[in-house]
């Protein structure tokens, strides 16, 4: 009977093949676990990003762009405004603070109301002056008023802070003061003068100048009138109104 034999393998030789496929395997465990520590102390790279951020764009933290200011001054260049000049410029009247011309005396008439009623002691006058000339021109002030003739009378204090701001009178145009001339009673033991005409010398606009003497002769109505140191001017206004009502309080 055939029969088949197998036939089996040296055991010094399956030894050997177990022993050096045991040192394989620990060389295989031993290079695994240095290149697993080296990658462990090694930090991640960080990817770069495959496009810079648009210029002006939010950060990532949502945080606001930092922008830079212009290095020129917006606010100083050649094309800014200029400071106004001050009331000097353009000045011919000698720093009334307008382009036009103190008034003076002989380019002025005059005219005097009374604003007393009939039978009423003569106390409250309306002074008007009347611009003779085609082209505006300035009062300041109040104007220098005295009572009496002569430039030894003396001159009528100013009822309260005159204004500051000049009165332009227009070409053909008007300005008024009123002028209050007495104060005592009738019968008063306060002394008094009589007046027939009042004169008014007009002040530059930088009041160390005066422009000539008005006169102003009293109504017909009147010959002469009490006057006495109670007397007291307004300031150049534009109306009657504005001359007279601090006038008509005394």
């Amino acid at each position: 009977m055939n029969s088949k034999t197998v036939r089996a393998g040296s055991p010094r030789r399956g030894l050997r093949g177990a022993v050096l496929g045991a040192a394989v395997a620990a060389a295989l465990l031993t290079t695994t676990a240095c290149q697993g520590d080296g990658e462990a102390a090694a930090p991640p790279s960080a990817s770069a990003p495959s496009s810079a951020a648009p210029s002006g764009s939010a950060s990532a933290g949502g945080s606001a762009p930092e922008t830079t200011a212009p290095t020129g001054d917006s606010g100083t260049g050649s094309g800014s405004p200029t400071a106004t000049a001050t009331g000097d410029s353009g000045e011919t009247g000698g720093g009334n603070g307008t382009k036009y011309e103190d008034c003076k005396a002989d380019g002025l008439t005059t005219a005097v109301e009374l604003q007393d009623e009939r039978g009423e002691t003569p106390r409250h006058f309306l002074l008007t002056v009347t611009n003779t000339a085609k082209t505006p021109c300035v009062l300041n002030e109040a104007p220098q008023v005295r009572l009496k003739a002569g430039n030894d009378a003396p001159i009528v204090e100013t009822l309260g802070e005159p204004d500051t701001e000049p009165v332009v009178v227009e070409g053909g145009g008007k300005a008024y003061a009123g002028l209050y001339v007495f104060g005592n009673d009738e019968g008063g033991e306060a002394q008094y003068d009589q007046s027939d005409r009042f004169t008014a010398t007009l002040v530059a606009g930088e009041g160390t100048e005066l422009r000539g003497t008005l006169v102003f002769d009293l109504p017909d109505s009147l010959d002469t009138v009490s006057v006495d140191d109670a007397a007291r001017v307004n300031g150049w206004a534009g109306t009657e109104g504005l001359a007279m009502r601090p006038i008509t309080q005394l």
